[in-house]
């Protein structure tokens, strides 16, 4: 593995009912644990031939716009402020008797206050707390309704649903109309490599979406998704990107080296998020104790996104030693999700990379070793955090959400444009062409069984957040589900991503994690729990299941008792700061640095600083 980053330097070249057995079954009272696993398979390969008789009904979106329209009715800031040639004055003349019988229709306020919003966006018809639950936008069909749910509000900004404490423009009827570059037009503006802002001025085109208004009007960042960004990464082409130089996959769900599903390897990948220390390492140990096995002899291995602040670098070591991927997350995790969504290229380089450098100097881990990195929050810095990402030097990251589908999605290059819709609460997903590998996070089916295709179903990207799950039972069957989901279609790296604290904080679900492995891996014979960059190394040279009980990536660091510990005394450290408040801990097998390692001092010379 050590040669993993050379290996994939053809990044920059090509893309730049189970069995149950257990010790005391009166542990595991679940509900299903006399299902037959057959029948489980067969109800997810019929559900698509299943014939639904569907009533007709009035749609809940017209209901809704009925309620907006005549919880509206009599308000002339509503309609008329927003009708153009009404004035004032008219407003004064007209009637109040003659105003209340005024008969508007949805095309009429459709025409009326769509001519000055953003396609797609949502507006409020009246602003104001009362109405804040309530918006509407302009469709080729007309006017769609939205109403969140009590307790929740809609914050314009973000566009979509928060909580109501959240929410600062209750007031505020609708965001200022964006002006749009001039991208297609019936006769060329400009030059050859030029493209024309909103107001007709002609700039380069490589200034369009580079996060710097270069036009008067700022036109050319404001028309910047993955399908309009000028400078966009192409699509992939299999022709000309080919394994073992180069992969890449138009739909995102073809099995690298084309192998046939049957003969692929089911890869399950375990990982935590965050700080490794007291509170959350006796469960690590529990559950990676070494009495899990995959099919090649081996100890089933976890990839751990640490992030530094409250970590423990000598557990993180410990993990590391006994083959366990550690990953960055962050120095900081700072729970403000502006400050990712807005991060400069600087920022996420010093926190990303910074938190590796951390890992390298107070954990010991060799900086080969230390692939990936996972954004805090899940939140994205788009084509900057990535330029991050690539001039630090990282193979992959793993933070990009896939919305939930069938067949679930494999592992793709960032150098070709993502083969699936930018997913998740108003995020800034790349759109440029990058040489990293995004070790997507495909959205877990919260459901205990397959449900009807038309069924409209929200995924999770972890698992600890499905609310679904609420106790060991559904948590056993959810498990079930999704490993059928990805072993009976194209066998795509089942992710199973969590947080410690959540088995700590509910030890059943431990108990009930546990018993599905041992469970899963003493029945299938082609089933590996490997980490992130293992995932990798078998997708540049993909074996079929004959063969990956030998595969050479797998079998490093096989057992925790293979490598030495070098770890003589862990010291812990009581630390001053030139940032945080307090005394700040430090646990390492190093000697103590004179301040806490920070962002900008990684060796904890007291420089630290943003």
């Amino acid at each position: 593995m050590k040669d993993l980053k050379i290996i994939w330097m053809w990044i920059v070249l090509g893309f730049g009912g189970l069995t149950l057995a257990h010790d005391d079954p009166s542990k595991h009272e679940h509900k299903h644990l006399s299902m037959n696993l057959n029948n489980l398979k067969n109800a997810f390969k019929v559900r698509n031939k299943e014939i639904v008789n569907k009533l007709n009904i009035v749609e809940e979106n017209q209901v809704l716009m009925e309620e907006i329209l005549a919880s509206a009715q009599g308000r002339s800031e509503m309609f008329d402020s927003d009708i153009p040639g009404y004035t004032s004055k008219e407003k004064e003349a007209t009637d109040a008797k003659e105003r209340s019988k005024r008969q508007v229709d949805q095309e009429d306020i459709r025409n009326a206050l769509c001519q000055d919003k953003n396609a797609g966006e949502f507006f409020r018809l009246v602003a104001g707390p009362t109405h804040c639950r309530d918006v509407v936008s302009c469709t080729d069909a007309g006017l769609q309704a939205i109403r969140c749910p009590p307790g929740l509000a809609f914050d314009l900004g973000k566009q979509t649903c928060e909580w109501r404490r959240q929410v600062t423009d209750c007031n505020t009827k609708s965001r200022p109309k964006l002006a749009l570059p001039l991208f297609n037009t019936e006769e060329p503006i400009c030059e050859r490599g030029e493209l024309a802002c909103g107001d007709g001025q002609c700039l380069p085109r490589t200034l369009f979406c580079d996060d710097k208004a270069d036009c008067v009007d700022g036109s050319d960042e404001n028309l910047c998704d993955s399908r309009n960004d000028p400078n966009r990464a192409d699509e992939c082409d299999p022709d000309q990107c080919r394994l073992p130089e180069c992969y890449c996959s138009v739909t995102g769900r073809e099995i690298p080296g084309g192998l046939e599903p049957e003969s692929v390897p089911q890869m399950i990948v375990l990982t935590f998020d965050d700080a490794i220390n007291n509170n959350n390492f006796e469960i690590l140990q529990n559950l990676l104790d070494g009495r899990l096995k995959n099919p090649n002899g081996c100890d089933i291995k976890a990839t751990f996104f640490v992030s530094h602040r409250y970590n423990n670098y000598s557990m993180a070591q410990e993990m590391h030693r006994r083959g366990h991927e550690m990953a960055s997350h962050s120095i900081t995790h700072d729970n403000e999700e502006k400050y990712w969504d807005n991060g400069t290229r600087e920022n996420w380089e010093a926190e990303i990379g910074g938190a590796r450098d951390l890992l390298v100097r107070w954990g010991n881990i060799p900086a080969e070793d230390i692939y990936g990195s996972r954004a805090p929050l899940l939140r994205l810095g788009g084509n900057r955090q990535f330029s991050a990402l690539e001039r630090a030097g990282f193979v992959y990251d793993s933070s990009m959400v896939a919305p939930l589908s069938n067949p679930p999605f494999w592992p793709y290059p960032l150098a070709f444009a993502a083969p699936h819709r930018c997913h998740g609460n108003f995020q800034n997903c790349p759109t440029r062409s990058h040489t990293v590998m995004e070790m997507v996070m495909n959205e877990f089916d919260p459901r205990e069984e397959p449900g009807d295709n038309d069924e409209q179903v929200a995924g999770c990207a972890m698992l600890d957040s499905c609310s679904s799950i609420r106790s060991s039972d559904i948590l056993y069957n959810v498990l079930t589900h999704n490993f059928i989901r990805h072993y009976e279609q194209n066998r795509a790296p089942m992710g199973m991503f969590l947080h410690a604290a959540w088995l700590k904080k509910q030890p059943e679900m431990l108990d009930a994690l546990q018993f599905w492995l041992d469970e899963v891996l003493s029945t299938y014979n082609d089933v590996y729990l490997v980490t992130m960059s293992q995932v990798l190394a078998w997708m540049q040279s993909p074996v079929d299941s004959r063969d990956a009980a030998s595969f050479p990536a797998w079998k490093q660091k096989c057992t925790l008792l293979d490598t030495e510990d070098t770890c003589l005394v862990s010291n812990n450290c009581p630390l001053a700061s030139p940032v945080l408040r307090g005394a700040q801990r430090l646990q390492t097998c190093n000697t103590c640095p004179a301040y806490y390692p920070w962002i900008n001092d990684v060796d904890g010379a007291g420089q630290a600083g943003y």
